[in-house]
C-alpha cells in the first residue's frame, strides 16, 4: 500500500463516520427583528447563541445562524432596545421566527411619541414631554402611580388619602383641593377625563396600561381645554406572536394585599388581553382603609389590510376612605389620626364608593399610502356614594363621545408635510343629590340637580419637514364648553332654577420648531395658547352654592429644550426652559364646613426648567453585569402671583400655593444576566407654601426606595418574577397631599412612615 495513500484514507474513513452526528450536532435558525410599535425592520441587531455562535441582521431585518445541537436559546439585543430571550426549543425547523424588540425607556431615537398626533421619535418631537413606561411603573410595587409618576420632572403626583389623587402639572394643583383639574387624560384614543372637567383616574390600576406620556404646558391645539398639560395613556394589550397567562401577588405594610391575574393572545392579525386587578390595604392612619377592583379587555383586529379595530372595555369597583386633614400639632403628636371632632371622619364615616365602567371603539382606515382616518367612539357609566364630613353626595353620571381625525401625508414641493385635521364631542348627564350626613347615613335633602354638560373641539396641524433637519409645526383648535344646570329642589318655589354658563368658544394657537443638530442631538421651541374652562365641582361646589362668576382660565406658554444623547450615547439629557403667563387663575379655599370653594384671582406668572438625565455605565446582556445605570430628574419653579388683590391685602409677588421650588428624584438600576436586578430610588422635595398668604409651609422631605428581585426562565414555557423591597427607607415623617387654604388649620395628610412589601408574577407561555 502506498504509505502516502495511508493517512488519506484514514481521513476520509473518519469523515465519513463522523458526518451523521456532525450533521447533526448543526441547526439552523432563521428570522427577523422589527421595532414593536412601528412593525419596521431593524438592521445590525445582534443574534447570540449562548453556545457561542453569533451574527447581526441584514437592511430587511432577516438573520441566519447555525447553532451547535447544545444551544438552548438565542439572546437578540440592540442599543436603545430591550434584549429579548428565545428558548430554540419553541423553534420549529423550516419555519422562521419573528421577534418585536421594544425601546428601552432612555432611548429618545427609538421611542416613539403619539402625542401631538405626530408619532414620531421623541428626538424629532417638539414640546416638554415626559414618558413613564413598564419599566418605570414596575420599580416599585404598583400598589400606586405617586411614586413611578414622581420620577420625571415638571410632574407631581400625591396622595391626599389612600386612592385619592391629585395630579399637577407646573403647578396646576393651585386649583386642585382633590382629583385633576386642567390636565386633560385620555385613554387610548378616547378621553378619559369626562365633559364635566372631572377625571376619576383612581378607577384606573397601575397594571392596566403600559405606557403615560405627559405633555407638559397648554396643548389645547389638538386635546382641546387644559392650561396644565395632557396625559395619554396607553391601555394594556397582547402583542404578536404572544400567548401567555400570568398571575401575581403582593403582600405589604398596613393590610396591603394585591392579586393581579391576565391573559393574553396575539397574532398578526388580532390579539386578545384580559386583566383582572383586586387590591386591598387598611391604611396607615384610621380611617385610611381601600378596596379596589378593576377589569380590562382590550382587543385589536384586522379584518383588512387597510383596517384596523380596537375596542376596550375597563370596569372598576372602588371603595376609599378619607382620613381629614390634621393640624400641626396633630400632625406632629400622632400622625396616625383621622380627623376628629363633630364632624370626625370616623364618626361620619368619611369615604368614597365609586363603579364604572367605560366603552370604547377605535378604527384606524388607510385610504391608501397618504390617507388615512382614526375614528373612535365611546361610553361611560360612573355612580357614586360619597358620605363626607359635613355633607353626603350621590350622583350618577351617563356619558358617550366621539373623536376623528384624518392624516394627509404629501410633499409640497421637496418638503414632506403631513396635514392633520378632525374635531372631538363630548356629552355628559349628571343627576346629583346632596343630603346631611347623619353619622355616615344620607338625612335631610340640601340639593337636588342635573348637570348637562358638552364640550367640543375642532383642530387642524400641519408639519413641515424642512431643509437642513428642521422640523416646523404649526397647529390651531377652537374649544367650547357648555353647562345646563337644573336644580330641582328650587322649583317647587316657582322661582329661577335653570341656569346656564356657555363659555365662549376659544381659538387655542400652537407654534413650533425643531432642529436636528446631529444624528444625536437636536433642539425646540414652541409658543402655545391654553384654555381651562371651571369644572362642574367648581361651578357647583357640595354646599349647594352655584359659582355663576367663574371664569375659565387662559394662558400663553413660551418654552425652549433641548435633548439627545453625547459620551458614546451612554449620557442622555432632557432639558426644558418655560414661561407661562395664566390669567384668570383659578384658586381654592375651604370654608367654615370644609367645603372647597373657587374663585378668580388675577394672574399668575410660572417660570421653570426641567431637566432629566442619564448615565448608561454598562450594558451588555452577554456580561455577568448587564445593565448599571444611573438617572436624575430636577425641577425648578419660580411661580408667582403676579396680580392678587384678596379683600385688604396684595398678595401679589407671593409664591404659588402648593408648588415646591426645587424637587430632586435619583435612581440607580442593576441588572445581571443571571436574572438578579436592584432598583434604588431617592425623592427630595422643597418646602411647599400651604396658603395664598406663604405664612404656613409643609417641610422639606426626602424618602428613598429600593426594591431588589429575581427574573428567571422555568425551562421553556414559565417565567418568574420574585421580588421584594421598601418604601421610605429614611422613614420620614411628611405630608402628601396637603390641603391647601384649609380652615382650621388642617393643612396636612400624613404620608405612611418605612413599609416593606413582597411578592411574586409567575408567567406561562404557550
Amino acid at each position: 500500500m502506498n504509505p502516502i495513500l495511508l493517512p488519506l484514507r484514514l481521513c476520509f474513513l473518519t469523515y465519513l463516520m463522523l458526518l451523521p452526528l456532525l450533521s447533526y450536532a448543526q441547526q439552523q435558525v432563521t428570522g427577523q427583528v422589527l421595532r414593536a410599535q412601528t412593525r419596521q425592520a431593524l438592521e445590525g441587531v445582534t443574534i447570540t447563541a449562548n453556545s457561542g455562535e453569533q451574527t447581526l441582521t441584514n437592511a430587511s431585518g432577516r438573520f441566519e445562524l447555525s447553532v451547535a445541537d447544545q444551544a438552548t436559546f438565542i439572546l437578540i439585543s440592540h442599543i436603545g432596545f430591550k434584549p429579548d430571550t428565545v428558548l430554540l426549543e419553541r423553534f420549529l425547523p423550516g419555519r422562521a421566527l419573528q421577534v418585536y424588540l421594544q425601546p428601552s425607556a432612555a432611548s429618545l431615537t427609538e421611542v416613539v411619541v403619539t402625542g401631538y398626533e405626530s408619532n414620531r421619535p421623541l428626538l424629532e418631537t417638539a414640546g416638554a414631554i415626559s414618558i413613564i413606561d413598564r419599566d418605570v411603573i414596575e420599580r416599585f410595587d404598583e400598589s400606586s402611580l405617586v411614586r413611578a409618576v414622581n420620577t420625571v420632572p415638571g410632574v407631581r403626583m400625591e396622595e391626599r388619602a389612600t386612592a385619592s389623587y391629585r395630579l399637577s402639572i407646573r403647578g396646576s394643583s393651585l386649583r386642585s383641593p382633590y382629583g385633576i383639574r386642567n390636565v386633560k387624560v385620555y385613554l387610548g384614543e378616547i378621553p378619559f377625563t369626562e365633559s364635566n372637567g372631572i377625571t376619576n383616574l383612581n378607577l384606573l390600576d397601575a397594571a392596566n396600561f403600559s405606557k403615560m406620556e405627559i405633555l407638559k404646558g397648554p396643548t389645547g391645539s389638538i386635546y382641546g381645554a387644559g392650561t396644565g398639560g395632557t396625559v395619554l395613556l396607553e391601555p394594556r394589550r397582547a402583542s404578536p406572536g404572544e400567548k401567555t397567562l400570568q398571575v401575581g401577588t403582593t403582600l405589604g405594610s398596613f393590610g396591603l394585599q394585591r392579586y393581579t391575574a391576565s391573559a393574553s393572545v396575539g397574532s398578526e392579525k388580532q390579539s386578545l388581553y384580559l386583566q383582572y386587578t383586586r387590591q386591598q390595604l387598611d391604611g396607615y392612619r384610621e380611617q385610611s382603609g381601600m378596596d379596589r377592583e378593576t377589569l380590562l379587555l382590550t382587543s385589536i383586529f384586522n379584518p383588512s389590510e387597510k383596517s384596523t379595530i380596537q375596542a376596550n372595555l375597563i370596569y372598576s369597583d372602588l371603595f376609599y376612605q378619607l382620613p381629614g386633614g390634621l393640624t400641626r400639632e396633630q400632625f406632629e403628636q400622632n400622625p396616625r389620626q383621622a380627623r376628629g371632632g363633630m364632624f370626625g371622619s370616623v364618626a361620619q364615616n368619611a369615604s368614597m364608593n365609586q363603579q364604572g365602567i367605560n366603552l370604547g371603539l377605535s378604527q384606524e382606515y388607510r385610504f391608501s399610502d397618504s390617507w388615512k382616518n382614526t375614528t373612535a367612539l365611546y361610553g361611560l357609566f360612573r355612580y357614586r356614594d360619597h358620605p363626607f364630613n359635613t355633607d353626603y353626595e350621590r350622583n350618577t353620571n351617563q356619558e358617550y363621545g366621539a373623536r376623528s381625525r384624518f392624516v394627509y401625508n404629501t410633499k409640497l414641493g421637496e418638503v414632506g408635510t403631513t396635514l392633520t385635521f378632525g374635531g372631538e364631542y363630548q356629552r355628559g348627564f349628571e343627576a346629583a343629590r346632596t343630603y346631611d350626613n347623619n353619622r355616615g347615613r344620607t338625612d335631610s335633602l340640601r340639593t337636588d340637580d342635573e348637570v348637562l354638560a358638552k364640550t367640543g373641539l375642532l383642530f387642524t396641524q400641519a408639519e413641515f419637514e424642512l431643509p437642513g433637519n428642521w422640523i416646523a409645526t404649526a397647529a390651531l383648535s377652537l374649544n367650547d364648553t357648555r353647562y345646563e344646570i337644573t336644580r330641582l329642589h328650587r322649583a317647587p318655589a316657582g322661582g329661577p332654577y335653570q341656569y346656564t354658563r356657555d363659555f365662549s368658544a376659544v381659538l387655542s394657537p400652537r407654534v413650533a420648531l425643531l432642529k436636528r443638530l446631529t444624528d444625536q442631538v437636536s433642539v425646540h421651541g414652541s409658543v402655545s395658547a391654553g384654555f381651562s374652562p371651571p369644572s362642574e365641582e367648581e361651578l357647583l361646589t357640595s354646599d349647594g352654592a352655584l359659582n355663576q362668576e367663574l371664569e375659565a382660565e387662559k394662558g400663553i406658554n413660551y418654552e425652549a429644550g433641548i435633548r439627545g444623547y453625547t459620551l458614546g450615547r451612554k449620557l442622555s439629557f432632557d432639558v426644558v426652559a418655560f414661561h407661562f403667563r395664566l390669567r384668570e387663575t383659578i384658586a381654592s379655599r375651604q370654608d367654615l364646613s370644609s367645603i372647597a370653594v373657587f374663585r378668580n384671582v388675577g394672574a399668575t406668572l410660572q417660570s421653570g426648567v426641567e431637566t432629566a438625565l442619564g448615565y448608561t455605565l454598562l450594558e451588555d446582556a452577554t456580561r455577568p453585569v448587564s445593565l448599571l445605570k444611573v438617572w436624575s430628574s430636577y425641577t425648578y419653579s419660580h411661580f408667582r402671583f403676579r396680580d392678587y388683590q384678596k379683600d385688604d391685602t396684595d398678595l401679589s409677588g407671593n409664591q404659588l400655593t402648593g408648588v415646591a421650588p426645587h424637587t430632586l428624584t435619583a435612581g440607580l438600576d442593576l441588572a445581571t444576566r443571571f436574572g438578579l436586578y436592584l432598583y434604588l430610588t431617592a425623592n427630595y422635595v422643597d418646602e411647599i407654601p400651604l396658603t395664598d398668604e406663604n405664612t404656613v409651609y409643609a417641610d422639606a422631605y426626602l424618602v428613598a426606595g429600593a426594591r431588589l428581585g429575581l427574573k428567571r426562565e422555568l425551562g421553556g414555557h414559565f417565567a418568574l418574577d420574585v421580588f421584594a423591597g421598601s418604601e421610605n427607607l429614611t422613614d420620614q415623617q411628611y405630608s402628601l397631599g396637603n390641603d391647601l387654604n384649609a380652615f382650621g388649620g388642617r393643612y396636612f395628610q400624613p404620608a405612611s412612615p418605612r413599609s416593606y412589601y413582597g411578592g411574586f408574577s409567575l408567567s406561562f407561555r404557550l
